[in-house]
């Protein structure tokens, strides 16, 4: 079952259960896909790859809203974005845990013979297409940064 099948048999239930947060999350997701398949002005069937980047980068948006909500002191807001990021997260395949990524981002640095900060480019380019849609991107650069400093 494709995602988009998959989204709108949750909004269905979610709907008969009068589960606000879950609805919410899925009709933002619902709503990406179909701004995805008709941005190029046809309709355009998606990837797997492309739908685990879109869930990746509504998760980050509302994480990124959490930290600001957070910052304005809004706990009301701030919840919101975190049922929002649960329900999104369950679409998503199972991430890394730090140990894993700590593990891939140093072969990764012995594969491209990396020495030095200055070599984040190589490391980071290698390293986001390996671990793409499996670890965050924030966390693999600060362990690739870390790694290659010391």
């Amino acid at each position: 079952m494709s995602l988009e099948e998959q989204v709108n048999t949750g909004i269905k239930s979610a709907m008969k259960a009068k589960n606000e947060p879950e609805l919410r999350g899925l009709r933002a997701i619902k709503s990406a896909i179909l701004l995805q398949k008709t941005a190029g002005g046809k309709k355009a069937e998606i990837t797997e790859e492309d739908e685990t980047k879109l869930l990746q980068k509504l998760v980050k948006q509302r994480k990124d809203s959490l930290e600001i909500y957070r910052e304005q002191n809004r706990p009301e807001l701030a919840a919101r974005e975190e049922e929002e990021i649960e329900v999104i997260q369950k679409f998503l395949p199972e991430q890394m845990g730090e140990e894993q990524v700590r593990e891939k981002v140093q072969e990764i640095i012995s594969q491209t013979g990396a020495t030095s900060p200055s070599d984040m480019g190589k490391v980071m380019g290698m390293a986001m297409k390996q671990l793409s849609g499996k670890a965050d991107g924030k966390m693999i650069s600060a362990i690739a940064k870390e790694l290659l400093s010391s």
